[in-house]
């Protein structure tokens, strides 16, 4: 069902669209973007996106834009091709229905994040790397405030000067983050985070080069043995990505509870094998939120097989680690930081950041008796991501965690294309989690292990586990 008083509106611009005079001749005159940005003024004070937060008729809505744009050529006697009556239709229709200029953006697979500094200025990144755009794509500050409205409460969040941050997700499950005055000096900002439309699977990440066909098989072979795991790295280096690659080796028989802040995993499961779950802000008197770790304690209720944790950020890392220990074997998770050591560092923080009062060493235990494998992504200078080390946690020796690298990638150089040049190596070191997968039944080739430089491998082996905290 249409929006009736949407669909009104819009024939009430329609008339007034008759009655503007002038007459010009070349669509790319000052004067005719004058024109189209009242038009598209009058689109927007017409029509607030509390209007368009239901389900509205699309296809009416654009036979009456186009009845608009008909009406208005034909008064100022331009002369619109298919094309170009086309192009406006699909432009204005962007604005009313859409995200306005931001569409094309979406639309662009090749564009992998959206940055809106201010109205006037927008980035994007391509290949890795940033690009500005030189036009302005945002009308003004109302007209990008719009937008991000619209955004919000497509599902059900708000965006005003009582609660000016908010995360948002698109319907395609692009992340969103915006913040506006007083919070946002220089005006609104908007940031999107992009994903591809097909979640990649991990025989693409192996042909993109993130990782090797043995580091995949590894790893495949560990989701499927229920080890726990642990997807580190910054910000961007593609932690999420490759959490959706690990998720098609769980057997489609096992129940999954994925928790998040935003919604974007995409698990490779039939939908019915999947209950997903998101955190909720309070609301404007303070009231109302559920956290990332009340969820996860719900969630032990649910009878889950495994529980995947978008990214465990506070006080729900001793929850999760705590469900990993006690019958869900096989969950994943993620977690922001730039090395291995940085990693049980941080995972410690967060469990302390949970309340409960535990001695440093009681927490340790509890890492290296839970987490088995930890992948460490990261983002080159270059703009490529890569799995740059995949370790096991050994254990402790007195207060101190253990781990061993499985898998390393080293860097070499960087080529006269900027390109950084390096290889996969496997350490030589045979995994003590090897005894764990076989017995749960799967089979470990022993050459996934075997070393590709025999010195460097034999030192590595020679120097034994490394020593992390």
């Amino acid at each position: 069902m249409s929006d009736p008083n949407v669909m009104d509106r819009i024939k009430a611009i329609k008339e007034q669209s008759k009655i503007i005079g002038g007459g010009q001749q070349n669509l790319k005159t000052p004067a005719y973007y004058k024109l189209r940005k009242e038009l598209h003024s009058q689109l927007l004070n017409e029509i607030a996106p509390e209007d368009l937060a239901g389900d509205v008729n699309q296809h009416e809505v654009k036979q009456q834009i186009g009845q608009i744009v008909n009406a208005l050529a034909a008064r100022q006697g331009i002369p619109l091709s298919p094309e170009q009556k086309a192009m406006m239709i699909s432009e204005l229709t962007d604005e009313v229905l859409g995200f306005g200029p931001l569409e094309p953006l979406l639309r662009d697979d090749t564009i992998t994040e959206i940055m809106v500094n201010n109205f006037k200025t927008v980035y994007v990144e391509k290949d890795g790397k940033c690009i500005r755009l030189k036009e302005i794509i945002f009308e003004d500050e109302t007209h990008l405030l719009h937008v991000i409205k619209r955004i919000t409460l497509r599902i059900g969040r708000r965006v005003d000067h009582a609660s000016p941050m908010v995360d948002a997700r698109l319907p395609d499950g692009s992340r969103v983050n915006a913040i506006i005055p007083p919070l946002a000096l220089d005006g609104c900002i908007l940031t999107i985070r992009k994903f591809p439309k097909k979640a990649l699977l991990m025989d693409d990440l192996v042909q993109f080069g993130a990782l090797t066909p043995k580091m995949a098989k590894f790893l495949s072979m560990c989701v499927k043995g229920k080890l726990n795991l642990l997807v580190a790295g910054g910000t961007g280096s593609g932690k999420t990505t490759t959490l959706n690659a690990l998720s098609a080796f769980i057997p489609n028989e096992e129940r999954i509870i994925t928790i998040e802040d935003s919604a974007e995993l995409r698990l490779h499961h039939y939908i019915d094998h999947v209950v997903r779950l998101e955190t909720r802000p309070a609301n404007a008197e303070g009231q109302g939120l559920v956290t990332a770790r009340d969820l996860v304690k719900n969630s032990l209720r649910m009878r889950p097989n495994r529980i995947v944790v978008g990214e465990c950020r506070s006080g729900e890392a001793i929850d999760m680690l705590q469900a990993m220990n006690t019958g869900h074997e096989g969950s994943m998770t993620t977690l922001h930081a730039n090395t291995t050591r940085d990693t049980l560092k941080r995972l410690e923080t967060l469990v302390l950041m949970s309340g409960i009062d535990l001695p440093l060493k009681t927490v340790r235990e509890m890492i290296s008796s839970t987490i088995n494998i930890v992948a460490l992504q990261s983002r080159f200078s270059d703009g490529s991501r890569r799995i740059k080390q995949i370790s096991e946690i050994v254990g402790m020796e007195g207060e101190t965690i253990t781990t061993q690298d499985i898998f390393v990638f080293k860097q070499t150089g960087v080529d006269q294309n900027g390109k950084i040049v390096g290889q996969f190596m496997p350490t030589g070191v045979l995994p003590n989690a090897v005894k764990h997968l076989r017995a749960n039944g799967i089979d470990v080739p022993m050459d996934l292990f075997a070393p590709d430089v025999s010195g460097q491998s034999a030192k590595q082996q020679a120097q034994g586990p490394r020593r992390l905290i």
